[in-house]
């Protein structure tokens, strides 16, 4: 039996000693022969199962294939990845927007377009919320689902939808939960010697520099020009 089975055992029968404990003062204390019978077979029964489906060999050689197949997949998996010259959230990337939505196309953006005034990395204050973030990526003009696009663009600013949007990570000291969203530009305030707090932000930069965040490889061959 792997030790950690062994650990986990110990621990399993400590602690169910107390409520064990408990339950037969209780059952002999308030209960009939008859009732109390019944209990008890109840209870070698539930123990007999216990012991079946995870105290048995064949239970623990079960778990010994199941957890090496599990970790030679995640190597296997990791090893794809990165000889491709990618990185995990690359691939999280593609997933998560298959359509391209709010800045996940993986197309590369060359050249990059006058027109889009900031840049990957950049910090930024929204004007009208106050919550700070780091840009993640941007689209040329908006693209979303048309009914986020009705949901989130007034009547008076339809014109939001040709300007440039960018992709941001809020600051989870503004926004708990690791919230991302997807900024209009001229709702954009750009900020300075300002770092981002947010779980998710390792995956996008290497570090940052004091002035903005340095792009990770899969990024900046997403954004060569930022």
């Amino acid at each position: 039996m792997p030790q950690v089975g062994i650990n986990a055992l110990q621990f399993f029968l400590i602690l169910m000693a107390v409520p064990a404990q408990y339950f037969v003062s209780e059952m002999w204390g308030s209960t009939t022969e008859h009732q109390r019978a019944q209990a008890m077979r109840g209870l070698l029964v539930s123990f007999k199962d216990l012991k079946q489906n995870y105290f048995s060999l064949r239970s623990w050689r079960d778990w010994v294939r199941k957890t090496i197949s599990s970790i030679t997949s995640s190597v296997e998996d990791n090893n794809n990845a990165f000889s491709r010259g990618e990185s995990p959230a690359y691939e999280v990337l593609q997933r998560r927007s298959p359509e391209g939505y709010f800045a996940g196309s993986t197309v590369p953006r060359s050249p990059r377009p006058v027109r889009v005034k900031y840049r990957v990395g950049q910090t930024i204050k929204h004007k009208r919320y106050g919550y700070r973030g780091v840009i993640i990526g941007w689209d040329t003009i908006a693209k979303a689902p048309p009914n986020w696009l009705l949901a989130n663009h007034p009547a008076d600013k339809l014109h939001w939808k040709t300007l440039p949007n960018y992709s941001v990570l809020v600051d989870e000291r503004d926004r708990p939960d690791g919230q991302r969203t997807y900024v209009v530009e001229e709702n954009i305030q750009v900020t300075y010697n300002m770092k981002i707090r947010h779980p998710d932000i390792e995956e996008y930069f290497d570090k940052f520099d004091g002035a903005q965040y340095l792009m990770r490889p899969w990024l900046s061959r997403i954004y060569p020009e930022d």
